[in-house]
């Protein structure tokens, strides 16, 4: 895997993955829109904090882009 996440992207998937992670559990509006937004958001979270962590993006990869200089 070679990197295709810059800093700039990084920090905003890790930020925005884990504030979507902490949704459900700090709005109780959101269990409100049912349980597939209770489980599919931190599911969301968890894939934006692993492409932060790893620097990999599979789908940066297919499409092409990189934000990374090296």
């Amino acid at each position: 895997m070679t990197c295709n996440v810059g800093t700039i992207d990084r920090l905003f998937r890790l930020v925005l993955g884990l504030a979507i992670i902490a949704l459900p559990f700090m709005s109780p509006a959101v269990a409100a829109w049912g349980e597939a937004a209770v489980y599919g958001l931190p599911a969301v979270g968890a894939v934006l904090v692993l492409t932060a962590a790893f620097r990999f993006c599979p789908l940066y990869r297919v499409v092409g882009l990189r934000t990374c200089r090296t």
